[in-house]
């Protein structure tokens, strides 16, 4: 497996390594997965996830490449601004999501989930093959990233570069420079709450530098190292996709609740005349939130979802919510179960549990 460059880092920490897109990643550290979402929540975390692919993609027909192999419409990007975005299908299914950085005219990064780079990769390539003038380059190892997550990140980070953070809206970014590290600072994160992802370059002494200048930045508010587990439970609570469960290759964004991204207004790209009939006709199915009326059991991934004794569907995500102390999850459900308020019931141990379709996020 590969290891990032915060590795031995992790490892002093105490932290729980598991296997995690061909990477050893922290899942969680001594204080438990709860603890650490709630040092999210309240204070400031860090998360390493270099796992995660950068793609840059330059050139005149730069553009035009992204706008067939994206959802949204990267024409309205500017300089120093990024989206989030998903790359569909012929079919109108979901190869991924991602996020498009525009970084300056005919020059933009691809941010895509660390499972997928290798299938990612493969599928941009092969796009691009009818575009005489984009170049791609995939520099995925040689990036760190980091996620500083939390309502007192903006005020640990700025003690450490000059750049006015406060001026930095939702989805933008600028390149400069913190803690004497030249990196890209974004105004972006999957948590939630207010913070910042760093992109840099260096070894390991510079990624440790960093990490450092944050910990002692950070000493006042309690920072700490937060792994993968209340990654999920963070992202989870706000109704946040995660590919591989919530999306797939055989979702279609409409019925993922992605229609906000979904631009089809743009013009033709993969998949648009396949979506565009599923956004006419509506979707047979919707990706809902329910929020378990019972303490009795915390839904998990795969769990089937009935109504009135019919199997209709099946979670794609759940956990116990630490914020709310009861089990929350989302899930595939026939659009006319979809409404807040539905009564839906979720299988496991031989028996079924009552739950409720809420409005997501949850909190």
């Amino acid at each position: 497996m590969k290891t990032t460059k915060f590795h031995a880092l992790h490892l002093a920490a105490g932290a729980k390594m598991v296997a995690f897109a061909g990477f050893e990643m922290p899942i969680q550290y001594p204080t438990g997965i709860i603890a650490e979402h709630k040092i999210v929540r309240s204070g400031v975390g860090i998360f390493d996830v270099s796992h995660m692919g950068e793609f840059f993609v330059t050139g005149t027909d730069a553009l035009a490449l992204i706008q067939k192999i994206t959802v949204n419409d990267a024409s309205k990007l500017t300089p120093g601004k990024a989206q989030y975005s998903a790359l569909p299908r012929p079919d109108g299914g979901l190869v991924d999501d991602l996020l498009v950085y525009m970084l300056a005219e005919n020059s933009y990064m691809l941010v895509v989930n660390g499972a997928n780079i290798d299938k990612d990769w493969a599928w941009v390539r092969q796009q691009a093959e009818g575009f005489a003038n984009v170049e791609l380059v995939d520099r995925s190892d040689d990036y760190s990233l980091l996620a500083v997550q939390g309502p007192k990140s903006i005020e640990i980070l700025q003690k450490l570069t000059s750049t006015d953070l406060s001026e930095i809206q939702y989805y933008g970014f600028v390149e400069g420079t913190l803690a004497g590290v030249p990196m890209i600072l974004s105004r972006t994160g999957y948590t939630g709450e207010i913070g910042f992802e760093l992109y840099f370059t260096g070894d390991v002494a510079v990624a440790e530098s960093v990490v450092k200048a944050l910990f002692d930045a950070g000493a006042e508010h309690g920072i700490a190292w937060i792994g993968l587990g209340a990654r999920d439970t963070l992202r989870l609570e706000k109704g946040y996709c995660l590919y591989g469960n919530d999306i797939t290759d055989e979702t279609n964004p409409i019925e993922a609740g992605l229609g906000w991204i979904t631009k089809l207004a743009k013009g033709p790209f993969n998949g648009s005349d396949v979506i565009a009939a599923v956004k006419e006709h509506g979707p047979k199915r919707k990706l809902v939130g329910f929020k378990m009326l019972t303490e009795k059991l915390i839904p998990r991934s795969g769990y089937a979802i009935s109504h009135e004794g019919q199997s209709v569907g099946i979670v794609t995500s759940g956990n116990q919510s630490p914020t709310l102390g009861v089990g929350i999850g989302l899930g595939y459900v026939p659009t006319a179960l979809a409404a807040p308020g539905t009564t839906i019931d979720v299988a496991a141990r031989g028996t079924t549990f009552p739950a409720e379709v809420v409005k997501i996020p949850f909190c």
